[in-house]
């Protein structure tokens, strides 16, 4: 059970990372037939899933994509491409304590997992033909470079001593082996 002070933390982090990726959706998305991917979606999935953990890495990927859908800056095509990814990077992060595994967590979820997700949601919604392989370079490409900027990101932060304090504070278990 989290505690009420965690909670609130976690809960404020997560709004936090919501805001500033819902208002930099605007400005930095790239179309590609169906979908626009939006790289900044991805550096967020990863910095979330290692600062909060599964369930606020979800919650936060979900509401992005359902504001996004909502403003007009973003598609359908967002909901499983970002929560699965996610949800795979918490995953890995949380079992191997390893940045670098969020960051493949990511990658395999909205790159691999969520473009093959969007194939039949395509097929069903828009009644059209959409080719999965129209899915997966444009997924892939935008989970891989927003993983490596949240790396890098990461990397950086972690050597403050400041926000490492605040990352092992806010995360359930102290894993201080990156």
């Amino acid at each position: 059970m989290i505690e009420k002070g965690n909670l609130l933390r976690k809960m404020t982090l997560t709004c936090m990372f919501t805001a500033i990726t819902t208002l930099t959706s605007s400005f930095f998305f790239i179309p590609v037939g169906f979908a626009k991917i939006f790289p900044i979606q991805h550096v967020t999935n990863v910095m979330t899933a290692v600062i909060l953990g599964p369930f606020f890495a979800v919650i936060q990927a979900f509401l992005v994509s359902l504001i996004r859908n909502m403003a007009g800056t973003g598609s359908i095509f967002a909901f499983p491409g970002s929560m699965i990814g996610a949800f795979f990077a918490a995953l890995l992060y949380k079992k191997i304590k390893k940045i670098q595994f969020a960051c493949l967590g990511e990658v395999f979820g909205t790159g691999i997992l969520g473009s093959i997700t969007c194939y039949p949601i395509a097929l069903v919604l828009l009644g059209e033909k959409a080719a999965l392989f129209g899915f997966l370079p444009a997924f892939f490409l935008s989970s891989l470079l927003g993983s490596l900027f949240a790396f890098l990101i990461l990397k950086i932060l972690l050597k403050n001593h400041f926000f490492n304090e605040i990352l092992y504070k806010n995360n359930t278990t102290d894993n201080r082996t990156d």
